[in-house]
């Protein structure tokens, strides 16, 4: 079954090559990964042959999720390095902005057999982490033969991908039997997991780790920098539409023309989901006959003074949602699974969803009970649950007290994730003595 994956594998990145060069062209997407994604690190990468653990975050949501961990991680294992991959573009530009405690950022490499042990050959890792649900089987069959003890953290398995993973049941159990510990978000992909095949013994309901990353409002350095650019009167109403995904600009658009019709200095800031949409998006703006600016482009220290802005940065859309009167989070008018809604909840944000969060299912059914969002049952809702909330203070501050005590009621994920990872892990005795790197 292994090698039938493994030629699967190559194909794939055999067949996907051209569409590589379509983006690397197109967009200036992959240029310079792409031997990272080979397994050629820089020289210098690890030049000691130190032993590491290696976390692995997708995209920019697992990348955010994972910064307290690593946190606490280099705080627990000061002797060993820390080694931070991702997959797109997005994520790499935020973790190597962002992630301060890492020791270095890579691409993570393509799951064929001569790539992954050039890989490991290098990261050196005693420990190898995925953030939710990142599983390579032949990395992980790699991580076992070399005694590198392997986790999931923040593990989930949504609605949409396990039926999935369930028609392959068989080799999924084998897979699984290669991975020593299960920190899931809940009680339902736990047993996900367990059907799938996991040793029942591994799997243990840590919680959200997503809460944990949020932070506490006002406390964290350099968070709010972006706000200098957003100058808002306090009596100015602002709809946030954020990671918006094609087909959810018009009912949006078509919202905001209702909200302005009564309350003309209402501003709109809209954040599509994938940066190669930002030309997109502002196109269908200022199509639709509104004054548009781009975030970029807006000057520091005053009030936008166009209609809309269009978010066109990476990693500022969670400090932004704090300007919402009314937040929409995307990805949830069309089915592609929604995205996740703690970033505004934090801030007490009213929180309006389509029907489709089937990524973040036990997330949005918690809030939903918790009375913490809006989910509509179809997308013509939209336009009129705008309007209304934006005409009910008193409906918008019950929306927004309800999200926020949700978070502050499900943080300490992180801590018990800590406890599974050192049962892994034994850190190193309690030493005043600084390890000794030499100067490269």
């Amino acid at each position: 079954m292994y090698t039938l994956y493994s030629v699967l594998a190559l194909a794939a990145v055999a067949i996907a090559s051209p569409w590589f060069v379509y983006q690397a062209l197109r967009y200036r997407k992959y240029v310079g990964s792409f031997s990272q994604r080979l397994g050629y690190l820089p020289v210098s990468f690890n030049v000691d042959g130190d032993r590491s653990i290696w976390i692995h975050a997708v995209s920019v949501g697992e990348v955010l999720t994972a910064r307290p961990l690593i946190a606490d991680l280099r705080k627990r294992y000061p002797e060993l390095r820390l080694f931070l991959s991702t997959t797109t573009m997005a994520g790499q530009q935020l973790a190597r902005r962002s992630v301060r405690d890492a020791d270095a950022v890579f691409y993570f490499p393509f799951d064929v057999g001569f790539v992954v042990r050039r890989t490991l050959d290098l990261v050196k890792p005693r420990l190898f982490l995925m953030v939710e649900t990142e599983i390579w089987p032949v990395l992980l069959r790699e991580c076992q033969a070399r005694g590198v003890r392997t986790a999931i953290v923040n593990g989930r398995l949504s609605s949409r991908s396990f039926p999935r993973y369930r028609l392959i049941r068989p080799f999924m159990r084998r897979v699984l039997g290669d991975i020593d510990r299960f920190c899931v978000q809940s009680e339902e992909s736990g047993r996900r997991f367990i059907e799938l095949g996991a040793d029942p013994a591994r799997v243990s309901v840590t919680g959200s780790l997503k809460f944990d990353s949020l932070g506490t409002p006002g406390t964290t350095r350099g968070r709010d920098r972006v706000l200098r650019y957003f100058r808002v009167a306090p009596s100015r109403p602002v709809i946030v539409a954020g990671s918006t995904m094609r087909g959810e600009e018009g009912h949006v658009l078509r919202a905001f023309r209702r909200v302005r019709a009564t309350t003309p200095n209402a501003l709109l800031l809209i954040a599509p989901r994938h940066p190669e949409r930002f030309d997109e998006v502002e196109q269908i703006c200022r199509e639709d006959g509104w004054k548009t600016a781009r975030r970029t482009d807006l000057a520091i220290d005053a009030e936008p003074r166009a209609d809309i802005v269009v978010i066109d940065t990476i990693g500022e859309l969670a400090a932004l949602y704090q300007l919402g009167t009314v937040v929409f989070v995307g990805g949830s008018l069309v089915p592609t699974g929604g995205h996740n809604v703690l970033e505004p909840a934090v801030f007490g944000k009213p929180i309006i969803v389509g029907p489709h969060m089937d990524n973040f299912r036990e997330i949005a059914d918690a809030c939903v009970a918790a009375g913490a969002i809006v989910r509509l049952d179809e997308p013509r809702q939209f336009e009129g649950v705008v309007v209304d909330l934006l005409s009910d203070p008193v409906q918008r501050a019950r929306l927004g007290a309800a999200a926020r005590a949700l978070v502050e009621a499900n943080r300490g994920a992180k801590d018990k994730t800590m406890a599974v990872i050192e049962a892994l892990v034994q850190p190193a005795a309690t030493s005043n003595v600084v390890p000794f790197r030499p100067i490269v």
